[in-house]
């Protein structure tokens, strides 16, 4: 457009010999210069600058719900997507789903036989996938939370996740985006930090950039916390002996967790 009406002044111009026309058909051509110039820098910092089409914003408000229900619609559709947690950003994909759970194993290079943790949105759904040996109100104490709490999983559980292990740990962040996310998708999701493994656990989705054209989308709602003890992760604990409990993972919410586990009688095994 711009090229095209440079094109009609100059024509309409150069028919005139007045001095003072040739002055402004210069002072046109400098100025077209400079706005050619203008839109090929900007264009290269739109290019790039600006995040990739498949990053999207979430922002409080209604427009959560919307983003959420398109997250799950990516989900059961067998693709693997980024997303906020409580405690770092997680890469996810549905757990009944053998190929988007073997896809976050290529995605993070990650070795295939290290279990995935699943993650679900309420309390109540912990016993459809794990045969839980703790009081419901030890659960109630924990969760939501930035805790794994690890059981024997049920046969419901899809069979090709973890075939190693009859073991499962179970994730309900504190983090109402995710638990949007796993209700409109009716079933768990495979859930692991968002890095390529042996990196850096990710607080922010700019830490995982190299990431993102191996994933549908990437919702992002900015850096998680301001303390870099978040990178460390939910506390993972084995609760699959009745009576007792197993330190996994140190994680964030050791001291709570512990606390909780040691009120309710709990037995610390090595």
């Amino acid at each position: 457009m711009l090229k095209k009406l440079w094109t009609i002044l100059r024509t309409v111009l150069s028919s005139a010999g007045d001095i003072r026309t040739l002055v402004f058909m210069k002072l046109l051509s400098v100025i077209h210069r400079s706005v050619r110039r203008m839109s090929s820098t900007i264009v290269d910092w739109l290019t790039i600058d600006t995040p990739m089409n498949n990053v999207v914003q979430v922002l409080e408000g209604p427009s959560v719900a919307c983003h959420a229900k398109r997250a799950a619609t990516a989900l059961v559709s067998g693709h693997v997507i980024a997303l906020p947690t409580d405690t770092l950003y997680g890469i996810a994909a549905l757990a009944q789903n053998n190929t988007a759970v073997e896809n976050i194993y290529k995605i993070k290079k990650r070795n295939s036989t290290k279990p995935l943790a699943i993650c679900v949105a309420e309390v109540a759904d912990v016993y459809h996938w794990g045969k839980v040996t703790v009081p419901h109100s030890l659960l109630n104490s924990l969760l939501p939370g930035p805790v794994t709490l690890i059981f024997q999983r049920t046969s419901l559980l899809n069979s090709a996740l973890n075939p190693g292990t009859d073991l499962v740990g179970i994730r309900i962040p504190d983090e109402e985006f995710i638990r949007t996310v796993v209700r409109y998708c009716g079933s768990p999701i495979a859930l692991t930090s968002a890095n390529i493994s042996t990196k850096d656990s990710p607080l922010c989705v700019e830490e995982f950039s190299e990431l993102w054209d191996k994933l549908h989308c990437v919702y992002d709602s900015g850096r998680i916390g301001e303390q870099t003890e978040c990178r460390e992760g939910s506390t993972i604990i084995d609760l699959s002996q009745t009576g007792s409990y197993r330190l996994v993972r140190r994680g964030i919410a050791y001291e709570h967790t512990t606390k909780v586990l040691q009120e309710f009688k709990l037995t610390l095994i090595d």
